[in-house]
């Protein structure tokens, strides 16, 4: 070890630390017991045994590698995993915790095959080492920190279980339909739908330019993410037939179970913007339907179960087409409750949306903290 200053030094990771592997234990011998069952990316299961000593971090090894997460009591990390308690540093094993999920280890992958993490490559990595109390004082400001970021994160969890509860308590369970609503009308008669743009398609000599289209990835369950749009190559009759409008419902064809009709609504996120033949855009024709209520509808049960049972398998890949998702069966409520819903609905985002800036701010802290407390910069 070098001296950096009067009190911290510089050292390797593994001179201050070893990295225990986890132990299998299959589903079926967990036992729900009260310990923590860990693997590489968090809780997997309970047991009654542990197979750490006191307060445990746990570092993804396979899968999730890299990935740091932290448990105030003894634990069972699996074998996807590696670990760190009392018995493998002499280091406060809170602020360790901190310190490691700040170095990147989830960049340190070895294997092109099964990504992982080397525990070897870890040890090599050089960080500041602060004596013992100041290791303490940094773990207890970075926890307050983290308590408010959990906090925000915990009522925008509840504010999600509200929306879901006004939805059922105004309309009831959509696959039982136990207040009586119409049930005849299908998707197709009450509205336009089109797959988009082909990727790879051949154009001819007709005039392009450059614009912005979705792709699966950026259409979430009830949300979008505009984190990585691309572009493609498109004519003005294509851009024309595929832009999107305000309140057009976006809907994933197919892949995972969970992406099967998965959808949310378009509110001009973007100037221009037009979608991949992987996303169906459903347009309503019909004032008898609001789209926040078809957004919920089809994101329902009862939407879920209809994809899955329609979904066709090819390739490994179950897909729904344009013919299925027209005979999807609407349920319709009378327009003026589904539009007390939309009214609801837009409250609980409005109050989303303060909490996602409040918690955007608290990360924006907790990460200067950490970058301050990493540099001996705390008082």
């Amino acid at each position: 070890m070098s001296q950096v200053g009067s009190s911290w030094t510089t050292t390797k990771l593994g001179e201050i630390c070893a990295f225990k592997y986890g132990k299998a234990l299959p589903a079926d011998d967990r036992n729900g017991g009260e310990v923590a069952v860990y693997g590489s990316n968090g809780v997997v299961g309970h047991h009654d045994q542990s197979l750490s000593d006191g307060p445990t971090i746990i570092i993804g090894r396979k899968g999730s590698y890299g990935e740091i997460n932290y448990s105030n009591g003894p634990s069972w990390p699996i074998d996807t995993a590696y670990f760190v308690d009392k018995d493998a540093t002499s280091q406060d094993v809170r602020w360790l915790s901190y310190r490691l999920a700040a170095m990147g280890l989830n960049a340190m992958n070895k294997s092109a095959a099964v990504p992982g993490l080397n525990r070897e490559d870890a040890y090599r990595l050089e960080l500041r080492l602060p004596p013992l109390p100041e290791q303490r004082h940094v773990a207890t400001i970075l926890d307050q920190a983290d308590a408010l970021r959990a906090k925000r994160r915990e009522a925008l969890a509840q504010l999600d279980s509200l929306t879901q509860s006004i939805f059922i308590g105004m309309f009831g369970d959509p696959l039982t339909n136990p207040l009586g609503w119409p049930e005849t009308l299908k998707l197709g008669a009450v509205a336009d739908i089109v797959s988009g743009v082909t990727k790879g398609r051949k154009i001819g000599d007709v005039s392009t330019r450059i614009v912005p289209y979705l792709a699966v990835a950026n259409v979430q369950d009830k949300a979008l993410s505009l984190s990585g749009v691309k572009e493609i190559e498109a004519s003005e009759a294509e851009i024309r037939r595929y832009r999107l409008l305000r309140n057009d419902l976006l809907l994933t064809e197919g892949g995972d179970p969970d992406r099967r009709g998965r959808g949310t609504l378009w509110n001009d996120e973007l100037p221009e913007c037009i979608h991949q033949n992987h996303i169906f855009r459903v347009r309503l024709t019909s004032r008898d339907v609001l789209p926040l209520f078809l957004n919920w509808l089809v994101g329902s049960a009862r939407g879920k179960k209809y994809f899955l049972r329609s979904a066709k398998q090819t390739t490994g890949i179950a897909s729904i087409n344009m013919t299925q998702l027209r005979e999807f069966p609407l349920l319709l409520p009378p327009l003026a409750l589904q539009q007390t819903f939309a009214t609801r609905i837009q409250a609980v985002e409005s109050l989303k949306a303060t909490h996602r800036a409040a918690l955007a701010e608290l990360d924006a802290l907790f990460a200067s903290l950490q970058h301050r407390a990493f540099a001996g910069q705390l008082s």
